[in-house]
């Protein structure tokens, strides 16, 4: 027995070590397929402890509560259990053999116990979560839709396997050792030893070899299945995932949301104004992708967090970030031979490698470099063209990516290539692009048109809105005014401007906008994939906003629209803008604090608020909407289901807010059913965008009798103007 036990580990041991290291190696070979990025090094101090934080303190997976708890254990387990391993190999040869030192020190003993069993229950559990949610039972709704099943059990019972093992030679070693009391060393496994006492000496040494050999032969039947499977992301993320958290985008540890990254070509950003004439405009080959675009699809656990989460996913569109990512991987492992070979292709479609370069390249990867990035499946396409244009860029993903995979830039690289080079995006969108070009807002009104809010204010109630270096010196204003276009132009968006104007002009803040020389921030451009477009719109903005703001105090910016809000803060810096911007929502809060707004007017009735995307997950303001609610006499807060950092989208963001949405139901639909459900008075938000989907959800529901007549979608900013305005006098009654 011990003969055949040592020499069925010792090959096994061989041969799992080979294949792993191979595949290793093979991947590393892979990433480095991608293209160059020099910005993911930075900082390496800061790096390491965003790596320790999130693996030891699990900080993305521990939101999600016992999946979280359970996790832990089983990747902690993971690493320090494998002292047992060695143990397991010394037990082959010596059935009484310990580590030396501290085999038999009681801290590790009871460690070892406790870890073990905790890992082999977080399996156990996380087993009954996955065959709760198969999705043979909930279809779509179940977060593993898509995954690959067979590669998910196969590791689970492999741990769940191991962990058995650990416990069973536990109670082995405890018989063999003659234990016949309870003691600390065997604090769980005692009712096994108690089990195993009795048996001869032969008996339990020969089971030792046998379950030694088990735990060795289940370890490395699984290092040879990842050997020869290395795109298995389920398997190769634990070793992985440090690596992916480590070259983050985001120095500080940050997730990939805010501000999109630069367009780069071969690792170095394109100058917009004289671009190279090799230089490769967005991603139409998955070669053009950055390294680290790579390393997030081999990354992938394929736990479905993100589909979960997901707007389009959850409306019956076709876009699971998910599923997108393992698409990503399973043609860049496929088409990996053809480019480490020398394959590749130039813009023109020409192959660069010579037929002596290719001529050992398997059919199937030279297959595989022939399908084109983006195409239908007619097209034999990796990603459906309906796949891209389905995302709102809400950053649910990313939010909820518990290795940071960075499905946003991604998607956004592939939408550059489509709209830049290929003229190919959804043609709606194309009248959105020529109005920015010809008027500088995606309506495509009259410039003129931009101050018409500010007559109707002054009609309204008398109140003056200067513009900066016309009505007031620049030395002389606190905060200037973005109002954006929808502030400006669109009629629902301007009771936000007009309101936002008169509260700044209640607590005597001095104020100033633009006016005229505003234009548009280019967020929807950049987000459908033009950035030529953003790059004009932006440079002009910043030359407009430097030469307006150079004698004031403080570069300091409000917005009423989260987009604009987070294109000045975080994207204009990549153009030389660098000034203070705050939403308005955090600048009304501050004034209430300080007393210069006093809400006393109750409005009556429940409210739920909707977090808009680019205020809350991007930028992480959940806070002053809610507390400027709180100080509002009368009014009483619900939350909706999804909210804060598991907030859903309105389905305007990605420049979605100017496409038709024809596949499944309508994402603006969606979430005023979640809101409905709360049967509220008032839904409220704090983003012109939202505000105008939710609106139209709203006149819909009511059309349907699915609404009640009064309820009322508003800003923020409208209901705490009503709180604060004075309520006209009553008459007093008249004698008779």
């Amino acid at each position: 027995m011990q003969l055949a036990a040592i020499v069925i580990s010792l090959v096994t041991t061989v041969i799992g070590t080979a294949l792993a290291a191979r595949a290793a190696a093979y991947i590393y070979k892979v990433v480095k397929t991608g293209q160059p990025d020099g910005t993911r090094t930075g900082n390496p101090v800061q790096r390491t402890k965003t790596v320790a934080v999130e693996f030891l303190g699990h900080t993305r997976m521990n939101k999600w509560g016992i999946v979280g708890v359970a996790h832990w254990f089983v990747a902690v387990g993971f690493f320090t259990l494998v002292t047992t391993l060695v143990t397991a190999f010394g037990q082959l040869f010596d059935a009484e053999w310990a580590l030396p030192i501290i085999g038999h020190w009681l801290p590790f003993e009871i460690f070892t116990e406790l870890v073990g069993t905790l890992t082999t229950l977080g399996i156990a559990t996380l087993i009954v979560i996955r065959l709760l949610s198969l999705p043979s039972r909930s279809g779509r709704k179940s977060r593993f839709a898509g995954s690959i099943a067979w590669q998910a059990f196969y590791v689970e019972y492999t741990i769940l396997g191991i962990g058995l093992c650990i416990m069973i030679l536990r109670g082995l070693e405890g018989a063999l050792a003659g234990v016949d009391s309870y003691e600390a060393a065997y604090l769980i496994s005692y009712p096994l030893v108690l089990a195993f006492k009795g048996l001869a000496h032969s008996t339990l040494t020969n089971l030792i070899y046998l379950f030694a050999m088990l735990k060795i032969c289940i370890s490395f039947a699984w290092a040879i299945t990842i050997g020869i499977n290395p795109s298995m992301g389920v398997a190769w993320h634990r070793f992985l995932a440090f690596f992916n958290i480590y070259f983050k985008r985001e120095e500080d540890g940050d997730v990939a949301l805010g501000a999109l990254r630069p367009m780069t070509s071969g690792g170095a950003p394109i100058d917009f104004e004289d671009p190279a004439d090799d230089a490769v405009f967005g991603v139409s080959q998955v070669e053009h992708f950055a390294w680290k675009g790579i390393l997030d699809f081999s990354t992938c656990t394929e736990c479905g967090r993100c589909q979960s989460q997901c707007p389009a996913w959850n409306t019956g569109k076709p876009l699971s970030p998910k599923l997108l990512i393992m698409s990503l991987r399973e043609h860049a492992f496929a088409k990996a031979p053809y480019l480490l070979a020398g394959g590749g292709k130039d813009m023109e479609g020409n192959e660069q490698a010579s037929s002596e370069q290719l001529k050992d390249v398997p059919a199937a990867a030279l297959a595989e470099a022939e399908r084109p990035l983006i195409g239908t499946a007619e097209e034999n396409g990796v990603i459906d063209p309906d796949v891209l244009w389905s995302c709102t860029t809400c950053g649910a993903c990313v939010e909820q990516c518990p290795v940071d995979i960075e499905h946003v830039d991604h998607i956004v690289d592939m939408r550059r290539y489509q709209v830049m080079i290929e003229s190919s995006f959804p043609t709606e969108a194309g009248t959105m692009l020529k109005n920015l070009e010809n008027k500088g807002n995606p309506w495509g009104l009259a410039t003129k048109a931009r101050l018409d809010w500010v007559k109707e204010l002054k009609k309204e109630t008398g109140i003056e809105v200067p513009v900066i270096g016309e009505d007031i010196d620049p030395a002389e204003v606190e905060y200037l005014y973005w109002v954006g276009c929808a502030g400006a132009l669109e009629d629902r968006a301007k009771k936000t401007t007009k309101a936002f104007a008169e509260l700044l002009h209640t607590a005597g803040v001095k104020f100033a906008i633009l006016g005229k020389e505003e234009t548009c921030t280019g967020d929807s451009p950049r987000r459908l994939g033009n950035e030529f477009l953003f790059q004009m719109l932006g440079a002009q903005n910043v030359e407009t906003l430097n030469a307006a703001l150079e004698d004031a105090p403080t570069k300091r910016i409000v917005a009423t629209c989260p987009h604009c809000f987070n294109t000045i803060a975080n994207e204009y810096p990549q153009l030389g803008g660098h000034f203070e911007v705050i939403h308005h929502t955090q600048l009304l809060q501050h004034l209430i604090d300080e007393g210069k707004l006093i809400p006393v007017n109750p409005v009556e009735g429940l409210i739920t608020y909707h977090d808009p995307c680019y205020l809350g997950r991007h930028n992480k303001v959940y806070s002053p909407p809610r507390e400027i609610m709180d100080k509002v006499p009368g009014l009483r807060q619900q939350e909706m289901h999804r909210h804060k950092e598991r907030g859903f989208c309105c389905g305007a963001g990605g420049a979605r807010m100017w496409m038709e949405e024809r596949i499944g139901k309508r994402i603006n639909n969606e979430r005023m059913d979640e809101a409905l459900s709360l049967n509220p008075d008032i839904v409220s938000t704090a983003c012109p965008f939202c505000l105008v989907m939710l609106s139209d959800s709203a006149n819909g529901k009511k059309n349907e009798g699915a609404a009640k007549e009064h309820l009322k979608v508003v800003d923020v900013a409208q209901l705490l103007l009503d709180s604060v305005k004075a309520q006209p006098a009553e008459p007093e009654p008249v004698e008779a």
